[in-house]
């Protein structure tokens, strides 16, 4: 196909424009709910690229806009990043966003998830270069305040802002692949009480430590437990019990009081009203009597622009049938691209997905440059080849997609 052939040209020779972007938006910090200087970055790129629209919303994303179709199409990439941690393990700036002798762009974010908003950017100039006028108006969104709660940025497009795409592309690191479905998570807290007393009495006391022991170890058989999705496309659930506090008058005195924390992977089937189920039936099996409190806590931390919008701590599981239109023409723009068929597998992270496709059912796909084995970690490299075959495939995707 001589549209492919275009495309293909212009990605490699944006090759090197590409990772510059890449390493623009790295040299700028832009931890999650401290993005501000880095979308300030963003909207020059994406003006610069000659896109026709580029705002920021009312919690702080910035949202591109190239053609004018009556379908919506969006790419999105969460632009806030975790923290640098030890400094000393990184060979080098995790600022500098230097391109290596192997092809490699270095940095903070070059796979989770700069490389992917690179690529947005340059083939949104690809698209306004080859003077797209189809039926899609596409936009870019540039998220913010994914580390901290995947989601909520997309809760508040769609909720407050009103923006609601047909179809979404997230461009989160899968080395290549194509992804359509995540399992949910979801945080969940357990309270439990007990009855304090001397520590030199403790018979005359209830010890709540005693009682989280047990809870955790409850939790350890619903792990087991846990049964995978029909068709074991995601796999089983599972649930960790990832902090434990237990606290009482004093040092010398029999605890009254824990905590525990759950971490709670969802499958297919799944949701939070079973999962706390699940919680609360287990440890009252263990404890002989139900816990004092079970919940799903609130996040409510504000962002860069101060916007006060807060969500559960909620991400339900999401998945897009294989037969799907948006799945069928990823493939499909992938074979005429590169004459290789994406055979779609599922995402083992959480995505901004949990919003735009599990809460809100639109119908999504991943595919994005570099590694989640890089991610979270010292050395953090993407793949300039990984940058021009997505830049190509977000193209070339407007093109085929119906």
């Amino acid at each position: 196909m001589q549209l492919a052939g275009k495309i293909k040209d212009l990605s490699e020779k944006y090759r090197s424009y590409t990772a510059e972007v890449l390493g623009k938006m790295i040299r700028v910090p832009g931890f999650s709910g401290k993005e501000k200087d880095r979308c300030e970055v963003i909207v020059k790129l994406c003006r610069e690229a000659g896109f026709d629209e580029v705002y920021i919303d009312g919690l702080g994303s910035v949202v591109g806009r190239v053609g004018h179709g009556p379908k919506k199409l969006a790419f999105d990439a969460h632009i806030d990043t975790v923290e640098v941690g030890d400094r000393s393990q990184w060979k080098a700036d995790p600022f500098g966003g230097n391109v290596t002798e192997d092809g490699l762009v270095y940095g903070l974010g070059s796979s989770d998830q700069l490389g992917g908003a690179a690529c947005m950017i340059a083939s949104g100039r690809i698209l306004k270069e080859l003077g797209y006028d189809g039926e899609f108006t596409i936009y870019y969104t540039f998220t913010v305040m994914e580390e901290d709660c995947d989601g909520l940025c997309w809760l508040y497009l769609i909720e407050e802002e009103g923006l609601k795409p047909d179809y979404i592309v997230s461009s989160e690191p899968t080395a290549c692949r194509l992804f359509r479905g995540q399992r949910g998570r979801m945080e969940i807290e357990i309270q439990l009480k007990g009855i304090s007393s001397h520590g030199s009495l403790p018979h005359n006391g209830v010890s709540a430590a005693y009682k989280a022991a047990r809870a955790a170890l409850a939790m350890e058989q619903l792990n087991e437990d846990l049964k995978p999705d029909q068709d074991n496309f995601l796999g089983k659930g599972s649930v960790v019990v990832s902090m434990m506090e237990v606290k009482g008058p004093s040092q010398c005195s029999v605890p009254d009081e824990a905590r525990l924390y759950l971490d709670r992977r969802l499958t297919w089937g799944e949701d939070e009203e079973i999962a706390i189920g699940q919680v609360g039936d287990y440890i009252t099996k263990a404890l002989g009597e139900a816990p004092y409190k079970v919940y799903m806590p609130n996040y409510g931390k504000k962002g860069y622009k101060g916007t006060d919008f807060t969500q559960e701590l909620y991400f339900p599981t999401w998945k897009t049938e294989e037969d799907s239109e948006l799945v069928v023409s990823s493939r499909n723009a992938f074979k005429e691209l590169y004459g290789q068929d994406l055979v779609p597998g599922p995402c083992v992270y959480s995505t901004n997905a949990v919003a735009f496709c599990g809460r809100h059912h639109i119908p999504t796909v991943i595919m994005g440059p570099g590694d989640v084995e890089a991610c979270h970690k010292p050395n953090e490299t993407t793949r300039i080849n990984d940058l021009v075959t997505c830049t190509a495939f977000y193209a070339m995707l407007p093109y085929i997609l119906k």
